[in-house]
């Protein structure tokens, strides 16, 4: 079970440092960190976890328990980059990126 939050408006380095602290832990346990982290990312990243949640409720060909569903794997990719301008000194003209994001979130059942 997955789902991925598309073009998402934060450069992928951001979220990659939240990342870690959630790979491997249960779904409930993820949500809770996440709930107290004071970043942006964290919200992008539980938003999308209760997603990947929802789908493996929904999916027809799964009996999915939900409590015992962990985090497998998150991956943060790059996705395309808004180019701006921004006026500089003596008539010049400086390059701003604003990046944007791919989250991927994969679930899987534990097994005992």
């Amino acid at each position: 079970m997955r789902a991925i939050a598309r073009y998402v408006r934060i450069s992928p380095q951001k979220i990659h440092k939240i990342i870690d602290s959630v790979k491997g832990e249960s779904v409930e346990k993820a949500l809770i960190i996440l709930k107290f982290m004071p970043q942006k990312a964290a919200r992008i990243v539980s938003k999308t976890i209760r997603s990947a949640v929802a789908n493996a409720e929904q999916h027809p060909d799964h009996d999915v328990d939900v409590d015992s569903l962990i985090v497998k794997n998150i991956v943060a990719d790059q996705g395309p980059t808004l180019k701006r301008f921004r006026a500089r000194a003596r008539g010049r003209g400086a390059r701003i990126l604003k990046r944007t994001s791919h989250v991927t979130v994969t679930l899987t059942e534990e097994t005992i």
